[in-house]
């Protein structure tokens, strides 16, 4: 009988390691000190340059709709494999790469082979926004870092900024987020700037677009996705919309005659509903296809595998 048993407790055992759950607590005793860790990186680096903040947040988004929030856009290619890095919507255009790297160098000093790359992008998203003004939530951690980075599927899977609602609406219910998800994330676009290769096509070629918007066109310029207030978290984004200020086509359409319209209103009426269902969409984000318990592992620095 004892040999019966023996077996199906380990099995239990395996079983629970590999599925456990993401806990607002979880590294309360095994790192309690690793939001302070995190924080002053992040309050540093966003002191010398604003757009850092956004670049962070963008990081996060990236990773997580590419084989979910398991930090495989940090990894680095190498000779035998090739990451996320130099797939087309990543290109030249995701950074805050060296950001991560030193609040991991922090995180490991505090304690070592504890926290997941992946874990330090999340709380780097969540306090970017904090510190650009925008609102916070209790960040769900235990994600473990993949051993694994798929270009595939981050040349399929993000949607690119030419994309129109169908689209958008469509990539985001793969992931499991709904149109309201979609449309309080895009609020991100509160903040930062983008290359005018994404944007070009909009400002020759349409006819939503304010005419002064459309005069701002140099070949390599970057032009913010705030007109108003690009280094500051608010609702201003929704209100340029509304003027046709919508810098990329995938912004605009949230408010060109469709299914959106009402939500991008509601949220210029009501920019604490935005700031609520941002950190909603945010923490369901964060769900994505995890690693966690015995999967991936706790890599000792973010751009390679251990």
């Amino acid at each position: 009988m004892t040999s019966s048993i023996l077996p199906a407790v380990f099995i239990l055992v395996f079983l629970s390691g590999a599925t456990a759950q993401l806990s607002k607590n979880f590294y309360s005793k095994s790192c309690p000190g690793v939001f302070d860790a995190v924080k002053p990186v992040l309050q540093s680096a966003i002191s010398k340059e604003k757009r850092i903040g956004a670049s962070l947040i963008r990081l996060f988004f990236h990773d997580c709709f590419v084989q979910g929030c398991d930090g495989s856009i940090l990894l680095d290619d190498t000779g035998n494999f090739i990451g996320e890095k130099t797939a087309r919507p990543n290109n030249n255009s995701v950074r805050g790469f060296s950001v991560i790297d030193r609040i991991k160098s922090r995180v490991e000093k505090v304690c070592p082979g504890v926290v997941s790359c992946a874990d330090i992008l999340t709380i780097a998203a969540r306090d970017s926004t904090v510190i650009l003004g925008g609102p916070s939530w209790r960040v769900k951690l235990g994600r473990r870092d993949s051993r694994t980075a798929n270009i595939t599927a981050a040349n399929s899977d993000l949607p690119p900024g030419s994309a129109n609602l169908t689209t958008l609406v469509r990539s985001f219910r793969s992931k499991g987020l709904s149109t309201k998800d979609m449309v309080a994330l895009s609020g991100s676009h509160t903040l930062g700037q983008a290359r005018c290769v994404t944007f070009r096509a909009r400002i020759y070629n349409q006819t939503n677009i304010d005419p002064p918007l459309a005069s701002n066109s140099g070949n390599n310029n970057l032009a913010p996705l705030d007109v108003q207030t690009p280094n500051v978290f608010d609702n201003n984004y929704f209100k340029n919309l509304i003027d046709q200020k919508g810098l990329l086509n995938s912004d605009q359409v949230l408010f060109n005659g469709g299914s959106t319209d009402s939500l991008v209103r509601k949220y210029v009426r009501n920019p604490k509903a935005f700031d609520s269902d941002f950190a909603k969409a945010m923490i369901k984000m964060g769900n994505i296809a995890l690693l966690t318990g015995s999967q991936g592992e706790i890599r000792k620095n973010c751009r390679r595998v251990n």
